[in-house]
């Protein structure tokens, strides 16, 4: 089991930055992929950004490419989500997640949940 806790989450002004940490406890979280999701209200949760165990591999989602940064530090057991030039339709709960199954960067891969920490872009 891993539990998964967001933090840096705010009210940041179009342009500005932030950046997400997910701290995580249990198990090893060498041996997970880890990802980040999002969730505005009404919409579907959407994936952002993914990193794999060894951090080898990255993945973007269009949106945000060139402006968001994915990192992980294994000896921290911790995952970041570098967020530049954010833009208002950024605003939503923002997700950790996790697994030890790799697969697609889709949604249904991940088994580990954090409890969201929420962005607002104003504009």
């Amino acid at each position: 089991q891993v539990q998964l806790v967001e933090s840096g989450g705010g009210l940041v002004q179009a342009g500005g930055s932030l950046r997400l940490s997910c701290a995580t406890s249990g198990r090893t979280f060498s041996s997970y992929d880890a990802g980040w999701f999002r969730q505005a209200p009404g919409k579907e949760r959407e994936s952002v950004a993914g990193i794999t165990r060894t951090g080898l591999s990255i993945y973007y989602a269009d949106a945000v490419k060139g402006r968001f940064t994915i990192s992980r530090d294994n000896a921290k057991n911790t995952v970041y989500l570098q967020m530049n030039s954010l833009k208002p339709e950024d605003t939503a709960v923002y997700y950790c997640a996790a697994t030890n199954s790799p697969g697609s960067w889709s949604r249904k891969t991940y088994d580990y949940w954090g409890q969201g920490t929420q962005v607002t872009v104003s504009s």
